[in-house]
């Protein structure tokens, strides 16, 4: 790139079908349910839309080209663990996250009772300097989400460039 910004902004999605039994894990919390998500990892969707956001706003690519299903090194790998990882690969390209917002889709289970607990989640595996949101809709009943086979997250970021000798951004 030609100039150096001292913005960018990025977008995250990702779904998983449900699985009968297992622990379903959404922005690293754990959520009493009868099913969890399939997945090679442990299927934190939520926490996987935002490392795609994060990954998108500092142009590296996507989870899957770092953390590729066919790795057995990421075989139920706890995705906060992802998470901290891409929040050093995009520090290390010279940006930090402002804000992180995250929208969860699913009829089921309700999550609000949670959200808190997920926004803490989230602040400590990114540093705690970053303002999170988490948020839940439903789908009124519509694909699959709607029929309870699987749940959907999208994210997005904003980055800031750190302050450095070569941009002097803060």
């Amino acid at each position: 790139m030609a100039f150096e910004i001292p913005f960018a902004v990025g977008n995250g999605f990702d779904v998983h079908r449900f699985r009968e039994g297992g622990v379903l894990k959404l922005c690293g919390v754990e959520v009493p349910y009868t099913k969890s998500l399939l997945a090679h990892s442990d299927g934190d969707v939520a926490l996987h839309a935002l490392c795609d956001a994060l990954l998108g706003a500092a142009a590296l690519r996507d989870i899957g080209y770092h953390f590729p299903p066919s790795d057995d090194r990421y075989k139920d790998i706890d995705s906060g663990v992802l998470l901290q990882r891409v929040a050093t690969l995009v520090a290390d390209a010279g940006w930090m996250p402002a804000n992180v917002d995250v929208t969860i889709m699913a009829e089921q289970p309700r999550i609000k009772p949670y959200v808190e607990a997920m926004r803490t989640c989230i602040a400590e595996l990114l540093g705690g300097e970053t303002v999170v949101s988490v948020k839940a809709t439903t789908c009124e009943g519509l694909g699959f989400v709607g029929r309870e086979e699987g749940i959907a997250a999208m994210a997005s970021v904003l980055l800031y460039r750190k302050k450095d000798k070569k941009n002097g951004f803060e």
